[in-house]
């Protein structure tokens, strides 16, 4: 049995706290002291445009007003549905957010994940109920080796871990290291990732629901791409749960 299962829990309050005194937590934006670990302090939260319904059933892209149907989908779903189910999001990516994406994709700041997956478990709730298996967007070996570390894998674990559901953080893998994405426009992002994926030999994703966790929904390019594989490898259903989205202007 671990030594901390037989500590009394008032003694382990009392050392969080001593612990808070010599290294206090801090927001995850910005630094400030905040009064919990994992959290934004209030000026950093009141940025953030956190997206919830009225949204498209499909995309998830919010609706500016409520269309009065929970299966109503947007123009652009109406006129070409995607490959996944449904995507949803926790919040906007803008100038507001970009800090906190940029800080864990790059920055190192991987001790944000238990707290962006809390987050994720909210935004995803209706995903989640319904998913077999939970797996992350690849990135490709040599990038995973100069970066040391997937944020979308990342993520996919804590999720996993925090709603006790399966998870396959090797169940895609990217065939060929992709330009950047950055500075493509819509058309250009799908012939970029077109074919990079395919699903790892040996696992079975036939009558399977995969919940399909990235940082960043931009057009939609890579999701698209991953869950077309899994749809003709026989994936049940395919839905996409990201931390930030771009939310393009109608």
């Amino acid at each position: 049995m671990a030594m901390s299962a037989n500590v009394p829990a008032s003694v382990r309050k009392l050392g969080a706290a001593a612990l808070d005194l010599l290294l206090p937590p801090q927001c995850l934006s910005c630094r400030e002291v905040v009064a919990a670990p994992g959290t934004l302090c209030g000026a950093c939260f009141a940025k953030l445009r956190f997206l919830s319904s009225p949204c498209c059933a499909a995309c998830g892209i919010p609706f500016e007003f409520d269309p009065g149907g929970a299966d109503t989908l947007c123009g652009a779903c109406i006129r070409e549905r995607p490959s996944y189910d449904r995507a949803r999001a926790v919040f906007r990516y803008d100038d507001s957010s970009r800090s906190l994406v940029l800080a864990f994709k790059h920055g190192d700041r991987i001790d944000a994940a238990p707290a962006y997956a809390r987050w994720l478990a909210r935004a995803g709730d209706g995903l989640i109920a319904d998913v077999d298996l939970i797996a992350p967007v690849p990135l490709h070996w040599t990038r995973l080796f100069h970066r040391r570390y997937n944020q979308s894998a990342l993520l996919a674990n804590a999720l996993a871990r925090l709603a006790s559901r399966p998870v396959a953080p090797d169940l895609l893998r990217r065939k060929r290291r992709t330009p950047s994405q950055g500075g493509l426009g819509r058309a250009e992002r799908a012939r970029n990732v077109r074919g990079a994926f395919a699903v790892r030999a040996g696992r079975l994703v036939e009558g399977k629901r995969i919940l399909l966790i990235d940082d960043v929904l931009t057009t939609g390019a890579t999701v698209e791409a991953c869950a077309t594989v899994l749809r003709k490898a026989g994936a049940a259903s395919v839905d996409v749960l990201t931390l930030a989205r771009v939310v393009r202007e109608e």
